[in-house]
């Protein structure tokens, strides 16, 4: 059941990120990706800051979205920068 809530929660966040961050896109799949890695940037960042597990479904896609949107402003870094 995890891994379909990982999934849930990756789809959604990736594809927020998308809108908020504008541009070509990754993909469905990538989105996912983007948006599973982010949650645990978002979970690693909240942890560090104090923040650790405060809230329910809402609180994870925020947190989720929040990292992913970190992740993709460093992968366009690279991108440029290569």
């Amino acid at each position: 059941m995890y891994i379909l809530w990982w999934i849930i929660v990756g789809l959604i966040a990736g594809w927020a990120t998308g809108k908020i961050m504008k541009g070509a896109g990754y993909g469905a799949l990538m989105d996912i990706v983007i948006g599973i890695v982010g949650a645990i940037i978002g979970g690693f960042i909240m942890r560090a800051l104090g923040f650790a597990d405060s809230g329910g479904m809402l609180y994870t896609i925020l947190v989720a979205i929040g990292g992913a949107v970190i992740l993709v402003a460093i992968l366009r870094m690279f991108k440029r920068a290569a």
